[in-house]
């Protein structure tokens, strides 16, 4: 008997530590209020949470349950749906993976949420809408919804709306495909609510809202010649407020400012920004390093921030030569370029975020790590996202990576750091300091504390 028990609890922790391909976080995305919440996963689903407010005059008790005094709640899953399933190219007979790449929502126009979420060939835009009432009285179909017999019809009668339990709606309005020839690596919603772009790694497309079947090839940088072939795009935005810019980055750690104004075909950039490489410390990673993962316009849209292997950075648009802040994400990292090129580590894509005000920059790192900076002060805090050591409502406390001096206590070692728990994807609320970011197949959302007394973020976390 003692067997069987001592087999059931090594059983029950190898299914929580197990995780499917499938499960694995690979976007996030905040609406623009804030109150929806999408993730995306490499097993094609789409997960909606959505904030719960909490009403003021529920009794104490409940309140204290909840863990919330004011108008901020916690996020709940809303709607669960698959997005994009496996599918085939026969053409070029490679298989093409159901991985959400990106999502993006639309401006709220109505009632209704739409969002644009995209594998590596095929882009779809959905509708999430609610519904609380539903029709009945039909004429001419019975309470389960089977056609009446004609005869059996002896009067007429109104159908009227009866309230019935809510109910959230996921239903595809657009599929646009066959645009590209390699996979998508962004998308990005137009300011005009009208349009928006899809890049892969050599074009960039811009497609109507409403058109399927055709799109307009904005940038093309494929050679005659692949031999040819230097760089690659690697993100792409559209500038928040000016519908015609927008700009791309490369694997070269350049980006490009296109205006289409200009030329329909923007080949031809407004502006290129790049900084100057010192030539005494190039090496064989120089070039991966400087690589750019993402790019994201301020809210002002004044500035860029950019994330490359090592480094977070801000680029001023008015001055091109290079950026006005660089930040330090891991730079112990770079005695360890040689172990992390070997187990394909210096290849992960790094995202990066700014807060609503555009006064602190949020990027990931390895070690459930992910790291904070301050534009004012310069100064940047390491956080971290654990399951093990995270628990609902507790502070986060600050992490230091150990380098050399007085290790102090709680440091942890470079050569500890676990690489394959990294932290690439993010958001940040578009009004209040909420974050979301995944690990793995967890989502953890950190919020202020509203009370004077706290040093940090209060943690809630929901496994996925």
């Amino acid at each position: 008997m003692g067997e069987d028990t001592e087999s059931s609890k090594v059983n029950h922790s190898f299914l929580r530590d197990y995780v499917t391909e499938a499960d694995v976080i690979s976007t996030v995305e905040f609406n623009h209020t804030g109150d929806l919440l999408a993730t995306g996963d490499k097993g094609g689903r789409v997960v909606v949470f959505q904030r719960e407010t909490v009403v003021g005059h529920k009794p104490k008790g409940e309140l204290e349950q909840v863990g919330e005094t004011g108008e901020s709640g916690e996020y709940n899953v809303y709607s669960t749906f698959q997005s994009h399933e496996p599918d085939f190219d026969y053409l070029k007979s490679l298989e093409i993976e159901e991985k959400i790449n990106k999502i993006r929502w639309l401006p709220q126009q109505n009632a209704a949420h739409f969002l644009l979420s995209t594998n590596d060939k095929t882009i779809k835009l959905w509708k999430v809408s609610e519904r609380d009432k539903q029709p009945e009285g039909y004429n001419l179909k019975d309470e389960e919804g089977r056609v009446k017999d004609i005869s059996t019809v002896t009067s007429l009668q109104v159908p009227v709306l009866r309230p019935t339990d809510l109910m959230v709606e996921v239903r595809p309005r657009r599929v646009f495909s066959n645009g590209h020839t390699y996979h998508v690596n962004a998308i990005s919603v137009n300011s005009d609510g009208e349009t928006y772009l899809s890049a892969d790694d050599l074009r960039i497309n811009m497609w109507h809202l409403g058109i399927t079947d055709r799109s307009f090839n904005i940038v093309d940088i494929k050679p005659a010649n692949m031999e040819e072939l230097t760089e690659v795009i690697t993100a792409a935005e559209f500038h928040p407020h000016h519908c015609h810019l927008f700009v791309y980055s490369s694997s070269k750690g350049t980006l490009r400012l296109c205006d289409m104004r200009a030329s329909a075909l923007c080949d031809k950039h407004t502006k290129l920004f790049e900084e100057p490489e010192d030539p005494g410390s190039r090496s064989f990673f120089s070039e991966i390093v400087s690589s750019v993962s993402d790019v994201k316009f301020s809210h002002n849209g004044r500035y860029l921030l950019t994330r490359d292997y090592l480094t977070a950075k801000v680029w001023d648009l008015h001055m091109e030569k290079g950026p006005v802040e660089t930040y330090q994400v891991h730079d112990y990292l770079r005695t360890k370029l040689c172990s992390l090129y070997e187990n394909d580590c210096i290849f992960d894509k790094f995202e990066c975020v700014w807060n609503s005000s555009d006064s602190v920059i949020m990027t990931g790192a390895y070690n459930s790590f992910f790291r904070m900076f301050d534009r004012e002060t310069g100064r940047g805090v390491t956080l971290e996202a654990w399951r093990e050591t995270s628990k609902p409502r507790a502070v986060l406390r600050t992490r230091r990576i150990y380098t050399g001096g007085k290790r102090r206590r709680g440091d942890v070692g470079v050569d500890s750091l676990d690489f394959t728990k990294k932290i690439l994807h993010m958001a940040w609320h578009p009004e209040e300091n909420i974050i979301a970011i995944a690990s793995t197949n967890n989502l953890y959302i950190f919020q202020d504390r509203v009370s004077s007394d706290t040093q940090g973020p209060d943690l809630c976390s929901n496994t996925i």
